[in-house]
């Protein structure tokens, strides 16, 4: 492949120096600490907790609490918040700020809103994909966070379909960044699409046109070369999500496209570096959060991680029903003996 026009060193975005444009986006239930880590040690420059309620933040929720969790060894990361109402975001984003400036944990990089989460249980509470449909609420929410003094990044969807959409989705960005917004992140799918369909791509070639260097991209980052179209078209991060999951490997194969050091524990995709990739985040996990919650972790990433190999689907099922790290492992290492993944 040739290379894209990307300069291969550290840049400067959403009010943040990075080591590189490429990120891992917030996922509901699996960014947590380990997984945070994990990804960084892949080559992700920066990651974001998962989705924190400010109203459990106000209320000292202990479940919420315990997504505050920092370390200095994962790459900068974003605190996404969500909330109704700018009041309980701030509160919620000081009450947070606070726990891990007494805690003596690594700081937040930057506070993000989640102005994309399209599912009811979020969007009926006035928050998510609601605030799409708010722009002054959305606004006020951005101009009390920067009142913080911290960088301030926001993650939208598409508005509506057909140039209707891109016009009023440009629109409310520029609101955004008015109100004092350091980075938008766009997804290319609607609320009402959810996760179905394609995500369009028009819709983040003429927002990071009319405002260069503000726009990130995130929706259907699989490949190397999705990666190259979001920065081509002027971008300046692409965020991973479902794909890095599909393919933990999508950050290694796409710095090392544009240029940039690959990691040492993302060089290696033999079985044997797969297997030490996998349990260093099985034991990382477990000692973060029990070993309940290192197994749920490692089931989600079995498929990206046997990507290629021969038996595939056999052995996610088998990782499936297996109950403990231990035997998640015995199932990759059955699988993987005397074998080489496909390609490799």
């Amino acid at each position: 492949m040739v290379p894209c026009e990307v300069a291969a060193g550290p840049i400067r975005a959403g009010g943040l120096s990075l080591q590189n444009p490429l990120c891992l986006a917030p996922l509901a239930g699996v960014t947590s600490l380990p997984i945070r880590e994990f990804f960084t040690r892949l080559g992700a420059s920066l990651t974001h907790t998962e989705m924190v309620s400010c109203a459990g933040l106000v209320r000292h929720n202990r479940k919420t609490l315990s997504m505050l969790h920092t370390s200095p060894s994962e790459a900068p990361v974003i605190l996404q918040l969500f909330a109704p109402a700018a009041d309980v975001l701030v509160r919620g984003a000081e009450a947070a700020l606070d726990l891990v400036h007494q805690s003596g944990e690594v700081p937040f990089a930057g506070l993000g809103i989640n102005m994309a989460c399209p599912m009811p249980k979020v969007t009926k509470r006035g928050a998510g994909a609601a605030l799409l449909k708010s722009p002054s609420d959305a606004f006020a929410m951005v101009r009390g966070l920067k009142g913080l003094g911290f960088p301030v990044w926001v993650k939208i969807r598409r508005i509506e379909a057909g140039e209707a959409g891109i016009e009023a989705t440009v629109r409310f960005i520029e609101g955004l960044l008015n109100s004092g917004a350091d980075n938008v992140c766009i997804h290319g799918r609607t609320a009402t699409q959810r996760y179905e369909g394609v995500a369009d791509r028009t819709v983040h070639a003429a927002a990071a046109r009319l405002f260069p260097g503000f726009i990130s991209a995130s929706g259907d980052v699989r490949e190397v070369g999705d990666v190259r179209e979001y920065l081509e078209m002027g971008c300046v991060l692409v965020m991973a999500a479902r794909g890095a999951l599909g393919n933990p490997w999508l950050f290694a194969e796409a710095l090392n496209a544009l240029g940039y050091a690959v990691p040492e524990m993302a060089r290696d995709r033999t079985p044997a570096g797969r297997m030490t990739a996998l349990r260093w985040l099985g034991e990382r996990a477990m000692g973060t959060s029990g070993e309940a919650q290192a197994v749920i972790l490692l089931k989600r990433l079995m498929g990206g991680v046997l990507r290629g190999i021969s038996g595939a689907a056999e052995l996610r099922h088998q990782a499936g029903c297996s109950g403990s790290v231990e035997e998640i492992l015995a199932v990759f290492r059955r699988g993987t003996e005397g074998g080489n993944p496909a390609g490799e």
